[in-house]
């Protein structure tokens, strides 16, 4: 990614959550514990699915991902966080800036992508299950994760591009705790409409395609979970896609806040508290409900925990 601007701005101000030095230390305590749980929540699946025969599957492959997605998505933004808030400045420097507003947003992509495919996997297992085994087989698992990394991080190579080339000559202050898109554009001094426009519709891409695949894999789940005889079938059959169905909800629930909004002035702290919500709490989040809602892990760590294997 070259970075080619006419800025006379060499360093910004990441404004973050103003205050007393109280509040600092409190956001300071909550940033660096959530960001540790996460961390270890998210590794301990990993080793968990790499570690035990019975989770060498596409499904839990794919979770295996979209952990390690996880902590790299929090690590984008919570590190710098936490550095500003113990810092006076909370400077951070243009090219710094854009790299870490290319990672933020190239693994939100990916998240998007990851979520489409595990509901597709989820799709197959339900509806197919006697061809399931078949179709997504090892092949087509790693194609899929790995076209969801490339695609994450090539959707917004393209913004990222066209944000290196503007001009910024005036106020330096970002009202956010990360180098978010719209709070800092809005500070060049040089037309932005091509960039809103190429972000408007690389963003409607990437969260109306996904949602439209996760929507229709969760119509046809649904459909043929209901048409299963036996209420035992069918609770065993949604607890294999109960999990996933949760952090969907809750990652497109504050989607849709972050992007359908009467008044970004309005709303701006608010806007922040749910991006936290995102970027910080969702990844702490998701390896408990892995975890908790899968009868499967459950039961494998019920065995550790008593020594069995």
């Amino acid at each position: 990614m070259k970075v080619e601007n006419n800025t006379s701005v060499e360093e910004f101000i990441l404004l973050g959550f103003p205050g007393s030095w109280y509040l600092q230390v409190s956001l300071f305590v909550f940033f660096l514990f959530v960001y540790s749980l996460t961390v270890m929540g998210n590794v301990a699946i990993i080793v968990l699915v790499r570690t035990h025969p019975r989770l060498q599957t596409p499904m839990y492959y794919f979770l295996c991902n979209f952990a390690l997605l996880e902590i790299w998505f929090t690590t984008a933004c919570v590190p710098k966080t936490l550095a500003n808030l113990m810092s006076q400045s909370k400077s951070i420097s243009f090219t710094g800036c854009l790299l870490q507003m290319y990672f933020v947003f190239s693994f939100g992509c990916v998240e998007y992508f990851l979520l489409a495919v595990m509901a597709y996997d989820r799709y197959l297992a339900i509806c197919y299950p006697l061809r399931y085994s078949t179709i997504m087989n090892s092949t087509l698992s790693i194609q899929m994760a790995v076209g969801s990394w490339v695609g994450g991080f090539l959707v917004i190579s393209v913004p990222a591009s066209l944000i290196s080339r503007l001009s910024f000559c005036g106020p330096n202050v970002i009202n956010h705790f990360f180098c978010d898109i719209s709070p800092w554009i809005i500070l060049s001094c040089t037309d932005t409409y091509l960039v809103n426009m190429v972000c408007f519709i690389m963003f409607a891409i990437v969260i109306l395609g996904s949602c439209v695949i996760t929507l229709v894999s969760y119509i046809y789940i649904i459909s043929t979970i209901l048409r299963i005889p036996s209420a035992k079938g069918r609770q065993r059959a949604f607890s294999t896609c109960s999990s996933h169905l949760t952090v969907v909800i809750i990652w497109y629930g504050s989607t849709i806040f972050l992007h359908v909004k009467p008044s970004i002035e309005a709303s701006l702290e608010l806007t922040k508290i749910v991006t936290i919500l995102n970027t910080a709490v969702t990844p702490l989040l998701n390896p408990f409900i892995y975890t908790l809602r899968n009868t499967e892990v459950k039961a494998i760590l019920k065995k550790m925990l008593r020594g069995e294997t």
